[in-house]
């Protein structure tokens, strides 16, 4: 699909756009100072949202976990569900905040510096920060249908990526090397269906995320491995 499609949103697709940027602005603003280095990313942060999209925030710099959680329980929010999770053993940990039943809403902070490519995964899809947060600003970014959105007036239009990765690449702001890598892992996906991560670890309510990665590590040598690298 070469061609551009024009999508214009209803009524109902703006009112469920305001209302989860609305939420997603209050958690950014309950993190404190912290709230600098927050970015909303996916569908939010582009504006194809449906009944179906989350509300995914991630803390860009490596912070203290206990601060964040500190700072959204003082400010109502309570975590329903804490794990830290590792794509693959190259990958840095993450501690993610659920603040629903449902996990549709998640606070994520890296407990690793996050590689060039790490970052550039969240803005091939879309990111916004505080800024655009409260300017109801929508960005471009890709789907997991390999479909390159950019917002318009009435709502967005639509086109493939496919044969257009150094196009988009400079569109977005990232290298080639991440676009080919979606493409690659997500056509890969479309054929033999998603395949599991590398680490999920519950965490629970008495112990912080920096002590269940401890833990973890002392019987996991990929994860002892990656530790001692990265931390150099």
């Amino acid at each position: 699909m070469r061609d551009k499609l024009e999508v214009a949103y209803s009524q109902a697709n703006w009112s469920n756009f305001r209302s989860m940027r609305k939420k997603a602005q209050e958690i950014v603003n309950a993190l404190g100072e912290i709230k600098r280095s927050a970015i909303v990313h996916g569908s939010l942060a582009r504006g194809d949202v449906d009944e179906q999209s989350d509300i995914d925030i991630l803390v860009q710099n490596e912070v203290s976990t206990q601060l964040v959680e500190s700072n959204l329980e003082a400010n109502g929010f309570h975590a329903y569900l804490r794990e830290v999770a590792q794509a693959t053993p190259v990958h840095s940990p993450k501690a993610h905040i659920y603040l629903d039943n449902e996990q549709k809403i998640a606070v994520t902070i890296p407990m690793l510096p996050l590689r060039s490519l790490e970052a550039e995964f969240y803005r091939f899809g879309g990111t916004a920060g505080p800024k655009e947060l409260m300017d109801q600003a929508r960005v471009p970014g890709c789907t997991k249908r390999l479909t390159l959105i950019e917002p318009t007036e009435q709502g967005h239009t639509e086109s493939s990526i496919i044969g257009r990765e150094a196009w988009t690449a400079n569109l977005l702001g990232i290298s080639v090397k991440i676009v080919e890598e979606r493409i690659r892992v997500l056509e890969r996906r479309g054929k033999v269906g998603r395949t599991g991560i590398f680490l999920k670890i519950l965490v629970p309510d008495e112990m912080s995320f920096e002590e269940a990665l401890t833990i973890e590590a002392r019987t996991n040598p990929a994860l002892r491995r990656t530790l001692r690298l990265r931390r150099r």
